[in-house]
């Protein structure tokens, strides 16, 4: 018997209503069209990107044993949660947008990678779970330290050792990009 659990993580709260979403892609850099939320009011920031990971699994039971389990791990940005100001914005904010974006991959590659290494076990719904909630915890930790150490794209030179260095991260989880 097959069980389907969904969990949805991002960094927004979740609305009824179906949400639109663009799936992290090498192929593919952020544009300011995709950015289609409103500017909150008050607001100091020029730009703001809604990114979050996607998280569903299956798991085959024999007799209740737990025998298998399939994962889905997705990076996503969210355009009509992300917002700029289009006066005030430029493609070096446009690059420090991208990254968040990136950095969110980062995250959904290191979240198969530590999946990829889990062996079917009478706990594993938990096991799941509570990986889950770790790579959120990293990622949003990261996000914080990375808009800290480049000064939300004020650093230039803070922010160029961000990019290099999480180019080289996910080159190096090439194996686990998103498809």
């Amino acid at each position: 018997m097959i069980k389907y659990v969904l969990i949805v993580a991002s960094f927004l709260l979740l609305q009824n209503d179906v949400m639109e979403e663009l799936s992290w892609s090498e192929d593919y850099k952020l544009t300011w069209s995709d950015f289609k939320g409103k500017p909150i009011a008050g607001n100091d920031a020029v730009a703001v990107t809604a990114s979050g990971i996607t998280f569903s699994y299956s798991i085959q039971r024999e007799n209740k044993i737990i025998k298998g389990f399939k994962t889905i791990v997705k990076a996503f940005f969210y355009p009509e949660h992300s917002w700029c100001k289009l006066d005030k914005v430029d493609t070096h904010v446009l690059g420090h947008e991208q990254l968040h974006f990136d950095i969110t991959e980062l995250h959904a590659r290191l979240f198969r990678q530590r999946i990829s290494k889990i062996q079917p076990h009478s706990t594993l719904p938990q096991t799941l779970q509570t990986l889950h909630a770790t790579i959120d915890a990293e990622l949003a930790a990261m996000q914080k330290k990375y808009d800290t150490e480049s000064e939300y794209s004020i650093n230039h030179e803070g922010q160029k050792k961000w990019k290099d260095s999480i180019a080289k991260r996910l080159l190096v989880l090439s194996k686990f990009k998103s498809k």
